[in-house]
């Protein structure tokens, strides 16, 4: 990047997978600090597995960086002037630098056979022997010798011959300069038998071919940034400045995977998550804003993003607090705006359907947001809203149920709701209070029979909104139903 440009970033995904959560917060990164600083972020689709790719995985790639809010600036959809950002569009520049490689010395034909080299590499690591992989036994063949091989299609790959002697120093903005040997790189595969190139090949002509300035990727990667900066040299390519964020661990402190839950962020969203809560959760692993904040909207991140700050260590996936953070979100977010985002998931589970109103759904966010985590817990907390969802109560309720007096409270509380001009009643306590009065009974005596008839459980919101929730036809319904089973037999 020149002096006083602002940078190019860029997000690789391959779509032989959906996408996992330390891609997705390695493409937040990127996306932020290309918003920070003025600069481009780039989405460029690294499909050179033709056997593993497929529409599907990329469909879903970009609808979770969609649903993220992770917009990108050039690549799939979107065009640009460094394009095409597919790499299997690209192959043709790949061809002209592999050529280039073999007349200019620094790509080699290599014909060992794979099972040789993996030999070699069994042995070497039996033997605990300071040697790295390949042995080079190709890298001295004559030119002349190696072409006519190769004209009489005999199998082989190129390989990067890795000068000796020298130092490759990687400028991190995370872990400062990283020095690695030349000796400590072995000749790697560029292009594999079949003419297909490898990662390491594509990836660095192709950040310098869409003039990338920063690379910002995962850890994992570290190892093959000196391959990269060889062939940036050999090339005469600039070469970009990194940043390697921490790995992603899981509860157990090894690596993120199935093991300890979920991996995917389409997991996350078929689930229920808000996106700005997992936006929120994937910036807090590895960085943080300072040390008090845990909450923060997509431009309040941006502002405080920097390369620097990201910390070295692996970042503890704590699914705890992503559902209190969850819940936070969902507790802030006003009923008008998550009344439209609960119906899906209500309509799902039979508790709506296409003509419940927007005035119901809302009253339905207001009665149980204080209770949600997700989206998909509205489901749950409101199942007893389903047709007889109340006709099967838990085994706290059906003990209220059959306390002395619950049927003489039910009747006299369906008789009163009949007549009350109101329903429910304004002053629902009040209501309540002058019921209890009227019958000579406890407050306590008086609530759990009606809570419990009502939603089959001694949990959720007032009586009251559960009340309205039913509507009047609904709600004398299931008390008197409840009154009824409870009623001794006619003599």
């Amino acid at each position: 990047m020149s002096p006083g440009s602002p940078p190019r970033v860029r997000f690789a995904p391959s779509p032989t997978g959906r996408l996992h959560v330390g891609g997705a917060r390695t493409a937040l990164f990127n996306w932020a600090f290309a918003r920070r600083h003025g600069g481009v972020f780039v989405l460029r689709i690294e499909d050179t597995d033709q056997e593993r790719n497929s529409a599907a995985s990329l469909r879903s790639i970009l609808d979770s960086l969609r649903w993220l809010g992770l917009d990108w600036d050039e690549g799939p959809e979107k065009g640009g002037d460094a394009g095409p950002y597919f790499q299997s569009q690209r192959q043709d520049r790949y061809r002209e630098a592999a050529r280039r490689g073999l007349e200019e010395g620094w790509l080699y034909r290599c014909f060992c056979p794979p099972a040789r080299v993996a030999a070699l590499k069994e042995e070497q690591r039996a033997a605990r022997s300071s040697a790295i992989g390949y042995d080079r036994r190709c890298r001295g063949l004559d030119r002349a010798e190696a072409e006519r091989r190769a004209a009489a299609g005999e199998a082989h790959v190129l390989r990067f011959a890795v000068p000796a002697g020298e130092e490759i120093v990687v400028r991190d903005h995370i872990r400062g300069r990283v020095r690695f040997r030349s000796e400590e790189v072995e000749d790697w595969v560029a292009v594999r038998s079949g003419g297909m190139p490898t990662y390491n090949f594509v990836c660095a002509l192709d950040d310098a071919a869409m003039a990338i300035s920063h690379v910002i990727r995962g850890e994992e990667h570290l190892a093959n940034t000196p391959k990269q900066l060889l062939l940036c040299r050999a090339l005469g390519l600039p070469e970009p400045e990194f940043a390697h964020v921490p790995l992603i661990l899981g509860a157990d402190g090894r690596k993120l995977s199935k093991r300890t839950g979920d991996t995917a962020i389409e997991d996350y969203r078929a689930k229920g998550y808000p996106a700005p809560a997992m936006f929120n959760f994937l910036g807090l692993l590895g960085f943080a804003i300072d040390d008090r904040t845990d909450r923060f909207t997509p431009e309040e991140f941006v502002a405080a993003f920097d390369l620097g700050r990201i910390n070295k260590a692996g970042a503890v996936f704590d699914l705890d607090r992503l559902h209190w953070l969850c819940g936070e979100y969902l507790r802030a977010t006003p009923p008008a705006e998550l009344a439209p985002r609960l119906r899906p998931w209500l309509a799902e589970a039979g508790i709506v359907g296409p003509a419940t109103s927007e005035e119901w759904l809302e009253r339905f966010a207001a009665a149980f947001r204080e209770r949600l985590r997700l989206y998909g817990d509205a489901a749950v907390q409101g199942a007893f809203l389903r047709p007889g969802g109340a006709d099967r109560p838990d085994a706290k309720a059906t003990a209220a149920l059959a306390a002395p007096e619950t049927g003489r409270v039910l009747a006299a509380a369906a008789e009163r709701l009949e007549q009350a001009e109101v329903f429910p009643p304004a002053d629902f306590d009040s209501w309540a209070r002058e019921l209890a009065s009227a019958l000579g009974l406890g407050m306590g005596k008086v609530m759990k029979p009606l809570r419990a008839a009502l939603s089959g459980t001694l949990g959720g919101p007032p009586v009251g909104e559960i009340l309205g929730l039913l509507g009047r036809e609904r709600a004398l319904g299931r008390l008197r139903r409840a009154a009824g089973r409870l009623s001794p037999p006619s003599p």
